[in-house]
């Protein structure tokens, strides 16, 4: 290998042996002549003979001028060898040149005295074709000329990734003189640009040949040390016409203001991401816990590494709330969601917590006056403003926060309370695509949030005025032992119209009602109300089971067109019987020891309010220890499962051994009840005992 073969550009110290040969002599053929002093050839190079035509053995010994000058040229051509063999001056320059097939080449010449050991005198004459030699000078001339009036940034690296060479464009860039980067990597000269990336990529180029070309790069040079910049830089390998590694060629381009117009585009494109998930994620449910927990995972990672949905806690309770410059904020946690967060979190309030912020702390700035509060990068003092108390300002200070936000949440006009963000891991500090960002997201949430605030109060008041519409009821009565329940629906914030009565009788019986006026809301309510009165005025009646419910349809017709079901139930401990009757209900579960679950066949009849046909009473045995479940349809009744499967998986949790009926209603409601069920459920079960003697 040759110097510049093992050395890439010289970058390295001498090798030792010997090296692979340059491959630029080959490209310009370079043809060895020499004449001795009467101007016969005694030496005859291989090159010559590609040049010129002639074998050695047709040239040595021939006078150079008879077969390589024509005629007109010959006396001109021993003047100049006889100034060369005379005075020992050089001569250069190109002369037409005859070839052995008769053609006329114009060569360039290299031609002087050489003297050996003996004092004998010859003549060197060096050759090429002078097309080749101009084209390599108009090569050489345009590259240099390019590189050095290029406004692209141009480098040569060697094979160890050193400067060999820039030029002035890149001296500008990199505001560094030329001089300065010989011999240093990218990485000593320029310690605050990512050059890893660009040297794993050199690697690469010098190991595979394929070039790389726009790799992104950004970082500070001394150019424009308080600016971040973007470059565009390619690599390619170089290498000599015998194909030996030289090293890599370097070019780089400013691309910091596509860069900047691109970074904020694609800041454009993820604020209008972030609002559209936003849209899509807050306020799939009325419940307000929930509202802010979405809020708050928006928020996380994307935007903070924690985030906290707080609301004034007058806000919560239904009430508009004002502060005063010296009031402090008395707020609700309502979701905290976090990444990375450490100590962070353990300083957050916890969700359903209720904390006093005094006048002076950041987020009772944010909801007294409804604007933003923003401290780009935070210092110690700004903790003690930014957490509840001096011990979470050190959890905060230990965890690394280093940029706060707070946001208010406005809707309909009234400050709800604040969107609180917090920065650890991420190393930027919030910035105004960042403010703009989250006052859009807290414009979107705050309306959600209200509405879920307000459908919260009013679920709240009208579960209290369906609980008030239900019985109390002693967990014994006669020969029964009895548990209820009614849970509300998941997805509705109005009064539903399930309901269940527990009904004393002379001779220590008792009646049970389970019953579900369809539709929701006050009017279902009141319907519901008054079926209930009447049914615990006609059973003091104590009618027969199918009489009294046709006496109940018959009051059904005052109630605006109001239709329900309804089973009543009579239970004679003596007896040991229970008289049943049923106006378009499921049927009940009866369960007796040793023996499965079963639904009981009864007629079904037709809804009250349906009018038309008669009802009928069914006598069945309930010994002590049997057990009957009465149910309205919201327990079992899904959009996804048919009524059969769901029937079956009631009778398979009721199967096994006896069980408290508390336990049972639990067990029920838990597995059976789903969540999001738009449908309420009233459960009644009740256990036969012994009668009292």
């Amino acid at each position: 290998m040759s110097a510049a073969g093992s050395a890439g550009f010289g970058g390295e110290p001498s090798p030792r042996g010997p090296v692979r040969p340059s491959g630029l002599l080959d490209l310009l053929n370079v043809a060895s002549i020499v004449l001795d002093t009467e101007g016969r050839i005694v030496l005859w190079s291989p090159q010559a003979e590609e040049l010129f035509g002639y074998s050695a053995p047709e040239a040595l010994g021939q006078y150079a001028a008879r077969i390589m000058v024509h005629e007109g040229h010959l006396d001109l051509v021993v003047k100049l060898f006889g100034e060369v063999m005379k005075t020992g001056r050089s001569w250069a320059g190109a002369f037409p040149v005859r070839h052995k097939d008769g053609s006329t080449r114009l060569v360039e010449f290299r031609n002087m005295r050489l003297l050996d050991d003996r004092g004998d005198v010859y003549a060197l004459g060096l050759a090429a074709d002078q097309s080749m030699v101009r084209r390599l000078e108009r090569d050489v001339a345009l590259s240099t000329r390019v590189i050095m009036q290029s406004p692209i940034g141009l480098a040569v690296l060697d094979t160890e990734l050193r400067y060999v060479s820039v030029n002035p464009a890149l001296e500008q860039l990199n505001g560094i003189p030329a001089e300065e980067h010989i011999g240093r990597t990218i990485r000593e000269l320029l310690p605050r640009v990512d050059a890893g990336p660009l040297e794993a990529a050199a690697r690469e180029v010098l190991e595979t040949g394929r070039p790389v070309v726009d790799r992104p790069a950004t970082g500070r040079t001394p150019a424009d040390p308080d600016e971040e910049h973007a470059w565009s830089v390619s690599l390619y390998r170089l290498e000599d016409a015998l194909g030996a590694v030289l090293g890599v060629a370097v070019s780089v381009v400013d691309v910091t203001e596509q860069y900047r117009t691109a970074a904020e585009a694609e800041g454009a494109r993820r604020r209008l991401a972030a609002v559209a998930d936003a849209s899509a994620r807050i306020g799939t449910t009325l419940r307000l816990d929930r509202t802010a927990y979405e809020l708050a995972d928006v928020a996380v990672p994307g935007l903070a590494d924690i985030a906290a949905v707080d609301l004034l806690d007058a806000v919560v309770a239904g009430r508009r709330s004002t502060l005063g410059p010296a009031e402090p904020a008395v707020i609700r946690a309502l979701a905290v969601r976090a990444e990375d967060a450490g100590d962070a979190l353990r300083a957050a309030d916890r969700p359903g917590e209720v904390a006093r912020y005094g006048p002076d702390r950041l987020v009772t700035e944010c909801v007294r006056t409804g604007r933003p509060v923003m401290v780009t990068r935070v210092a110690r003092e700004d903790l003690g403003r930014i957490a509840r108390s001096p011990e979470a300002a050190d959890l905060l200070g230990r965890a690394g926060v280093h940029s706060y936000l707070a946001v208010p949440l406005i809707a309909r006009g009234e400050v709800l309370g604040a969107l609180d963000l917090k920065r650890i891991a991420n190393p930027l500090p919030f910035g105004e695509d960042d403010l703009l960002l989250a006052r859009e997201l807290a414009a979107r949430a705050a309306l959600q949030i209200d509405n879920a605030r307000w459908y919260q109060n009013a679920r709240d008041t009208a579960l209290t005025l369906q609980r008030s519409l239900l019985p109390s009821h002693p967990p014994v009565t006669g020969g029964l032992e009895v548990a209820s329940r009614y849970q509300p629906a998941g997805g509705t914030s109005e009064v539903g119209g399930d309901w269940f009565d527990v009904i004393e009788l002379a001779g220590g019986r008792t009646a049970l009602v389970v019953g579900d006026v369809m539709g929701s809301g006050i009017a279902a309510a009141a319907s519901m109300g008054r079926l209930r009165t009447a049914t615990n005025t006609l059973a003091t009646l104590e009618l027969d089971p199918a009489l009294l419910l046709g006496h109940l349809e018959r009051t059904t017709a005052g109630l605006d067109q109001a239709i329900a079901t309804c089973l009543y139930a009579v239970h004679d401990p003596h007896r040991r019987q229970c008289r049943i009757a049923n106006a378009g209900h499921l049927p009940p579960v009866r369960l007796r020891a040793g023996r499965p679950a079963e639904l009981l066949d009864l007629p079904t009849g037709v809804p009250l309010g349906v009018g038309g046909v008669a009802f009928s009473t069914t006598t069945v045995d309930l010994e002590p220890g049997d057990r009957l479940v009465f149910y309205t349809d919201g327990l079992v009744e899904t959009r996804r499962q048919p009524l059969d499967e769901r029937l079956d998986a009631l009778l398979a949790l009721l199967e096994g051994p006896d069980r408290p009926l508390e336990e049972v209603c639990d067990l029920l409601l838990r597995t059976l009840h789903e969540p999001e069920n738009s449908d309420d459920v009233a459960l009644l079960i009740a256990r036969a005992t012994p009668p009292a003697r």
